[in-house]
């Protein structure tokens, strides 16, 4: 593992299972990335942290990380609740943000948090990893360079009975913490929002990342032996129709999948686990030269690669290939209109949506 000269000097807010299984090992792997400093409130979870991933410094209070002048940006990954709190902490410190998906849990937050970021060149990026599978990467480009005008996107996601014992086999054994902070109540509770949230951020993202902006939905959602399942039709800015498919959990494998339909082509993707660090399986069609095309394999570490992509833009000036504030606040808008939808039964705007899932 080669590093470069300069690296990232990046803090890690929250050391509960998602920087257990990603952001600490991302952080140090990154070809331009140093996990400098983790921060925690429970005691006994941060110094377990220190002592497996050896930062070389360790808060139990963010402000004290914050007020840290050789911290230069942080990544969240704390509860969903927490985010746009940290985020603007964050940016009122003058530190760079990676934040877990979803941006925030209600469209106002998300929108108050992109009024404060437009008054500063702080890099805000969103945590949707899929952008950064190689083949998913493919499909992005080829769509935009090769299959002209969009006709339909269709996308699922599709979670399984089985999948826990795939990532517990995958992921190390997770440290936990009485002492860690939580949101007030059990936001797993209301199984519809937190399925929402946490499973369906991915899949609007993807719809957006490959189809383009999402005008307004309808949606259905049919509850039944303990599983969820919502069918969800999409207008597109550009004209393109949309079917996002939203189970959980199939009684059968895990799927994550996408197809697009275009004027000089088509697209099909396959995405697996993140947890196996492999890339999605992607076959484009082109029209010009009758031919399918497929990427090689390649490096699909998709956390350690948007921590790299996030230091690329802050070091160097990158464009941000990672989805941003409007991203993270356009699936935010599109998650509370799937959920108004299946209220209503009726298609609902996108821009004239207010409130949380």
């Amino acid at each position: 593992m080669k590093k470069e000269s300069r690296l990232l000097r990046m803090g890690v807010l929250g050391c509960g299972p998602i920087s257990q299984f990603a952001h600490f090992d991302a952080c140090r792997k990154a070809r331009n990335g140093e996990l400098y400093a983790i921060c925690d409130v429970a005691e006994d979870l941060l110094n377990k942290m220190a002592a497996v991933h050896e930062p070389r410094v360790a808060y139990r209070d963010y402000n004290q990380m914050l007020a840290d002048p050789k911290v230069e940006a942080v990544i969240i990954a704390t509860a969903d609740q927490f985010h746009v709190s940290s985020c603007l902490k964050a940016i009122a410190a003058g530190k760079h943000v990676l934040a877990e998906k979803p941006l925030g849990v209600t469209v106002e937050e998300c929108e108050e948090l992109r009024h404060r970021l437009s008054e500063t060149k702080i890099v805000l990026q969103v945590g949707n990893n899929r952008r950064f599978d190689p083949g998913m990467t493919f499909a992005y480009r080829f769509i935009r360079e090769e299959i002209g005008e969009l006709m339909a996107l269709k996308a699922w996601y599709c979670d399984s009975t089985y999948r826990y014992t795939m990532t517990d086999n995958l992921q190390p054994i997770p440290v936990i913490s009485q002492q860690a902070r939580r949101p007030e109540g059990n936001p797993k509770a209301d199984k519809r929002r937190y399925f929402l949230l946490t499973h369906g951020s991915h899949l609007v993202d993807t719809a957006r990342f490959l189809g383009g902006e999402i005008r307004r939905v309808r949606a259905r959602l049919v509850e039944k032996f303990r599983a969820y399942c919502w069918f969800v039709e999409i207008d597109f800015a550009n004209g393109c129709l949309g079917h996002l498919d939203l189970t959980i959990a199939v009684r059968g494998d895990f799927e994550e999948a996408f197809q697009v339909y275009g004027e000089k082509g088509s697209v099909y993707g396959k995405c697996y686990l993140p947890w196996y660090h492999k890339s999605s399986s992607v076959e484009c069609f082109s029209v010009k030269d009758g031919q399918f095309h497929r990427p090689l394999g390649e490096d699909a570490y998709t956390y350690k690669r948007q921590v790299e992509g996030f230091a690329d833009t802050i070091l160097k000036g990158a464009p941000l290939h990672g989805a941003g504030i409007d991203d993270g606040v356009a699936a935010m808008r599109a998650l509370v209109a799937i959920a108004r939808s299946v209220e209503s039964g009726e298609w609902v705007q996108l821009a004239d949506i207010s409130g949380g899932v």
